[in-house]
């Protein structure tokens, strides 16, 4: 069994065809799902979308690239949502200096907040890093959640292990197919299969041969056997092991 731990179901391309989508990732063992929220729009959708179905969860937060427009009640609603029993972690949250580098500030002060309604409400916090690496370690370095997830992680090799010594697991998606992807290969090798999730990032981020093209959570196995390949162990000790640290990790039913 696998599980899609980075999948927005709640966006239009997939939602329109909701239950082909989750069919054609039941068919490929693709049993459970989180649906990541980052607005107010997306997280009332990620929460629908798993009080529908039983093997579908909820995570919900305030991305980076809103940062600049969240006021206090807007923590209020947040708090509020995060005592719904489908919801199981916070986020999609954190750093991104690729689509805003003038409001660093309201980002930083915005991601602090959630990490301490993570550790309040003992949520995993799902963390979004894009062009950050750096001032998003600092910022998990001073303000260090209980547990969390690194994101369809893109950063080096040497800074995973940095973020896996915060106590934090690394989340491998499409890229780590790539061809040309360098990085996340390495990144791959070096991560050892306790501190390791997959995820698909659905609708983003297609895994090869499928690159350029819409994703979908049908799509995961790909994504485990690239690890598999890279690591030299078979696809299904990846599948078992990532499955085992997110049932853990988001506190999940274990007969999904």
């Amino acid at each position: 069994m696998f599980i899609d731990t980075h999948v927005h179901l709640n966006n239009p391309k997939l939602y329109k065809e909701l239950d082909h989508y989750i069919a054609k990732a039941k068919a490929e063992n693709v049993n459970v799902m989180i649906v990541i929220g980052y607005d107010h729009e997306t997280n009332q959708k990620a929460i629908e979308i798993a009080e529908k179905y039983p093997f579908i969860y909820a995570s919900i937060g305030y991305h980076p690239t809103i940062a600049k427009d969240i006021l206090e009640k807007d923590f209020t609603l947040l708090e509020k949502l995060l005592k719904h029993p489908k919801v199981v972690a916070i986020g999609e949250c954190g750093l991104d200096f690729y689509w805003d580098k003038d409001h660093v500030n309201e980002q930083i002060s915005v991601f602090n907040k959630q990490i301490e309604l993570s550790k309040q409400y003992q949520l995993p916090i799902v963390i979004h890093m894009r062009d950050a690496t750096e001032k998003t370690y600092l910022t998990l370095k001073d303000n260090t959640p209980d547990k969390g997830i690194m994101h369809c992680y893109s950063g080096s090799k040497e800074m995973a292990i940095k973020f896996i010594d915060l106590g934090l697991h690394i989340s491998l998606g499409g890229p780590v197919t790539f061809l040309n992807a360098k990085t996340p290969k390495e990144v791959a090798e070096v991560v050892s299969l306790d501190n390791l999730l997959i995820e698909t990032d659905a609708p983003y981020l297609a895994p090869h041969p499928y690159r350029g093209k819409q994703n979908d959570s049908s799509y995961l196995p790909l994504i485990a056997q690239a690890i598999a390949d890279i690591k030299g162990i078979p696809i299904e000790t990846v599948a078992l092991k990532t499955t085992e640290n997110a049932v853990k990790l988001f506190n999940l039913k274990e007969n999904e």
